[in-house]
């Protein structure tokens, strides 16, 4: 039997490099026809003892453009980014903009009453508050040592 060096360093490389490999053959192209993939809004949960607040990033979104459903154990938000885009007789337009429809389903870390649920949308920032469940509020107690 022959000793074998291991080099963990080089695995962890080759294991990078195949999964860009992997991962560029997924990369959407508008030579491969995904132009009609739609954008996926990035969300952002925080936790405090009495509520949860969960940050959605839609920018150039309409507020009259999402809908938005609460319920006690996860968040939907769907809406649609319309094109707005204006062309000239003989003028060329390339975007980058993402358009189309989404939808996006959060999942809670703890169940909220939906119907108390507070949303505002500012600055392309959709932020809502959502008030935990009576039984969900974390109750903190002194355990005492003998």
């Amino acid at each position: 039997m022959s000793l074998v060096r291991w080099a963990p360093l080089s695995e962890i490389e080759n294991l990078n490099r195949e999964f860009n490999r992997l991962f560029d053959g997924l990369t959407p192209s508008r030579s491969r026809g995904f132009d009609d993939l739609a954008f996926m809004p990035a969300a952002e949960l925080k936790e405090t003892p009495e509520a949860l607040q969960l940050h959605l990033e839609l920018p150039g979104m309409n507020a009259k453009d999402l809908d938005i459903q609460v319920s006690a154990k996860s968040v939907s938000i769907s809406g649609e980014r319309k094109s707005q885009t204006e062309s000239e007789e003989n003028g060329v337009t390339r975007s980058e903009f993402r358009y189309g429809r989404f939808q996006r389903i959060v999942p809670l870390p703890a169940r909220v009453v939906n119907d108390q649920t507070q949303a505002e949308y500012k600055d392309g920032i959709l932020t809502l508050t959502l008030p935990k469940a009576e039984g969900d509020k974390q109750k903190t107690f002194k355990v005492e040592l003998n």
